[in-house]
């Protein structure tokens, strides 16, 4: 195995790059429960930045106040990476983008407008002529705010292949420099996408100097196969998440595409990507904690058990010659060994380096905080890991923008008589308490917070999961709430889990009211 794959950097000039659009901040947003507030996509976009993704698209500006302050922010914050907004044909929707990049050092707009036959007729009730004015339109307009723009002929994979050669020749012609060419509902299969792009390519008028882009969801399990048969094809730029979160059955997941092509050079020679793979980890990790949604354990390349080895004869293998059952290993990807890391005579100087190895990069009141419950933990447990680290940092980072916080919580149960929380939280910089009676502990807890709160919300799961190995492991809860058809993911660490589910609870109604002041306008969600 190389010295490249084992460390986890790029240094290798390539004839090729793709192009690694990353859509986690858009697409990735709409799974359920997987929204994110405006801090939150800072950080995740600055994360995205170490990553060395080429494009980042931020959001969906018109579609409400939120979304067009994300894409403001992270326009406002980020130097290297492009910075996309994404818009409709529509003049509000392109107007609208435009203003959310205006402070981005390197803009682009992304327009879209479908082109099946199907959703011409069910959604659009728009003509193929229509169709061709309004692509015409949208993206000389968009060509009036920024240089860079992308088209997206959405629905592509059922659309006619020669309709689409007309969209794609009249969006090159009006200014755009990416096409893109989504599978919306992943519907195509590898052979027949990889036909797509190359005809496409082949007839398009002027298609030697434009970028051809894909966009793949993931309903038949098979994102990752079409993105690289279209890579294969002659697409130079790909559109995916992180983890591969995304609508129903997510997008193209960045780090299987990414480590595919790295790990099979021989399949994709003189191709790559600008990706620091030694950043994949830490971004799955931290796009996790966000959103509360933890990766399955058997997902390929960040999963837990992506480097586990339980089979007798595997381990054998292993241990005589990794590369007997390891194609990649968890250094290429900034996965830290599992092992006792620190402890509580451990100082500041070394819990700052193992955070940066960890990815964190902390300002000086976070650190401090960070630092403080290390040593919190330290005193309660004995052994420290790196899984530890992670959890302190994800639970200790609250927005300015939280109307709630958890106070002082203590819970009585046991066989002798009911359950009782006595909670305390803090509403709009004001503390409560009462005391709440449930069948169980969590219950107590959760009503308790639900009457201080005055949530009308619905818990739709709970679940509860050790970070660590040990009896004495931090606990990681997460939980799913529901309101008026909105649904989030909270999550919460703590060495006792009752106070965990109590975090978990907190954190996911702030997301809900985070999501109140919001102020949403009806939009497609987009490609």
């Amino acid at each position: 195995m190389s010295d490249e794959m084992s460390d986890g950097m790029s240094n290798e000039k390539s004839d090729e790059r793709i192009r690694i659009f990353d859509t986690t901040l858009r697409d990735g947003e709409q799974s359920p429960g997987c929204s994110m507030n405006l801090n939150e996509k800072v950080t995740l976009g600055k994360q995205l930045e170490k990553l060395g993704v080429d494009i980042i698209e931020a959001g969906f500006p018109i579609a409400s106040e939120g979304d067009f302050g994300a894409v403001q922010a992270v326009a406002r914050e980020l130097r290297e990476p492009i910075v996309c907004g994404l818009a409709r044909t529509g003049s509000a929707d392109i107007e609208r983008a435009a203003q959310a990049l205006e402070e981005a050092k390197k803009p682009r707009i992304h327009t879209f407008i479908a082109t099946s036959d199907i959703h011409l007729e069910h959604k659009l009730r728009m003509s193929r002529e229509r169709v061709l004015e309004e692509v015409d339109r949208a993206v000389r307009q968009a060509r009036g705010y920024v240089d860079d723009v992308e088209f997206s002929a959405e629905d592509a994979t059922r659309s006619d292949r020669d309709y689409l050669v007309d969209v794609f020749g009249i969006a090159l012609e009006a200014g755009a420099t990416t096409l893109n060419v989504p599978d919306t509902v992943g519907y195509t299969t590898p052979q027949e996408y990889a036909e797509l792009i190359a005809y496409l390519k082949e007839r398009v008028p002027g298609s030697d100097g434009a970028v051809f882009s894909v966009h793949c969801h993931n309903d038949l399990g098979l994102a990752v196969a079409n993105s690289l048969a279209a890579i294969a094809a002659g697409a130079r730029q790909v559109e995916c998440t992180v983890n591969g979160i995304g609508e129903r059955a997510g997008n193209t997941s960045m780090e299987e595409l990414v480590m595919a092509m790295k790990t099979r050079r021989d399949v994709f020679a003189g191709i790559d990507t600008g990706i620091a793979t030694n950043e994949i980890y830490p971004s799955s990790r931290l796009l996790s904690a966000i959103t509360g949604v933890m990766v399955q354990p058997n997902k390929a390349i960040v999963g837990d058990n992506a480097f586990a080895h339980e089979a007798g004869i595997h381990q054998d293998g292993v241990l005589k010659a990794p590369i007997t059952y390891e194609i990649l290993t968890p250094a290429s990807i900034g996965k830290a060994s599992n092992e006792l890391v620190l402890g509580k005579h451990s100082g500041r100087h070394a819990f700052r380096e193992r955070l940066l190895e960890l990815g964190f990069e902390l300002e000086v009141e976070e650190f401090e905080r960070a630092f403080q419950r290390f040593k919190d933990l330290a005193d309660a447990k004995k052994t420290i890991f790196n899984e530890d680290i992670e959890a302190i940092v994800a639970d200790m980072v609250e927005s300015a923008e939280d109307r709630f916080s958890l106070g002082e919580l203590s819970i009585t149960c046991g066989t002798f008589g009911k359950p009782s929380a006595t909670v305390e939280i803090v509403v709009d910089g004001e503390a409560r308490k009462t005391t709440a009676l449930g069948v169980g502990p969590v219950d107590a807890i959760f009503k308790g917070i639900s009457e201080l709160t005055e949530t009308k919300s619905h818990l739709e799961k709970y679940q509860v999961h050790a970070v660590t190995s040990g009896l004495d492991a931090l606990g990681e809860v997460s939980v799913t709430v529901s309101e008026e058809g909105r649904r989030v993911i909270g999550r919460g660490a703590h060495e006792d889990v009752l106070v965990a589910s109590g975090k978990a609870y907190v954190h996911a109604l702030n997301k809900l009211e985070w999501h109140k002041r919001r102020r949403e306008v009806e939009a497609p969600k987009g490609i």
